[in-house]
């Protein structure tokens, strides 16, 4: 049965030789936007950065984690989405509050669009910078899908703060000879998919309302899920390899000890008698 609220799911035209997937994020993209109050721009490049992280991180063959950054736009300073390959995302973004973006373009004029895939166990990270080919983030990326995997590529995208979708399409090799018209057939029934279909519908019913005349085989859904937990031990560790001396200093300095996770937009806060506690458990 379908996790219909949060997956991935891969799909093929058995008929044209073609392969394609559809995402859906909808509690798990609200619990990534909790308490950040971005612009309907940011919220909408954000998420469909997201559903391309997913559709990356469903095809990871280890355990590790697939990142899109953007970093030293005009408008988007930094803004970075990730995937483990079991589907958690997290993601987060600063940019310039007193400019508005019109186009994906515009948001990333300036800056660096990078993809980079880590590998958990050997800890090798390989990275490619995407350029910014088109206006949207499905242009973007449809090409680099294009270059990278050598199929011609089509990506919708769609986001707001309720949800995000994407759909993916790609050509195999063998697609010509089964049917020469089938690539531009195909391409034409996505291209009449509409925002809210992307966001609010299942794979099923997506797929049937798009290619009702078409072999469509739908593998197993992966559900997706929001990667972000307050870890208050993982901080405690942080400050005490700092060790008590440099602790107390900044201590002293600023009065409390406070700590920004950005990505999962979590702070931990520590006063004078928390410190002593975790320097007590250090002891014990």
């Amino acid at each position: 049965m379908e996790n219909t609220t949060n997956f991935s799911r891969r799909f093929t035209l058995e008929n044209l030789d073609i392969r394609g997937q559809v995402v859906r994020l909808s509690d798990a993209w609200r619990m990534l936007l909790a308490a950040r109050n971005y612009p309907p721009h940011v919220v909408s490049y954000l998420g469909e950065m997201a559903c391309v992280s997913v559709l990356v991180g469903a095809g990871l063959k280890h355990a590790g984690r697939a990142t899109l950054q953007i970093q030293g736009g005009a408008i988007a300073k930094l803004a970075v989405v990730d995937c483990t390959a079991s589907l958690g995302i997290r993601g987060m973004a600063a940019f310039d509050e007193s400019r508005d973006a019109a186009t994906f373009a515009d948001w990333v004029s300036g800056g660096r669009v990078a993809l980079s895939v880590a590998h958990a166990e050997t800890g090798q990270v390989y990275q490619s910078i995407v350029p910014v080919s088109g206006l949207s983030v499905a242009e973007c990326f449809e090409h680099y899908f294009d270059q990278s995997e050598q199929l011609p590529t089509h990506l919708w995208l769609a986001a707001n703060s309720d949800g995000a979708g994407a759909l993916l399409l790609q050509k195999l090799p063998k697609a010509d000879s089964r049917d020469p018209d089938g690539w531009a057939r195909v391409e034409q029934l996505a291209a009449s998919v509409k925002t809210d279909e992307l966001i609010n519908l299942n794979a099923e019913v997506l797929l049937q309302r798009l290619f009702a005349e078409e072999d469509v085989r739908l593998y197993e859904a992966k559900q997706v899920f929001c990667d972000c937990k307050r870890d208050d031990h993982k901080v405690k560790n942080m400050l005490r390899s700092l060790g008590r001396k440099e602790v107390d200093s900044m201590l002293a300095e600023q009065g409390e000890i406070v700590v920004k996770d950005d990505m999962c937009n979590e702070e931990y806060r520590f006063d004078q008698p928390a410190v002593e506690a975790i320097f007590a458990e250090d002891a014990s």
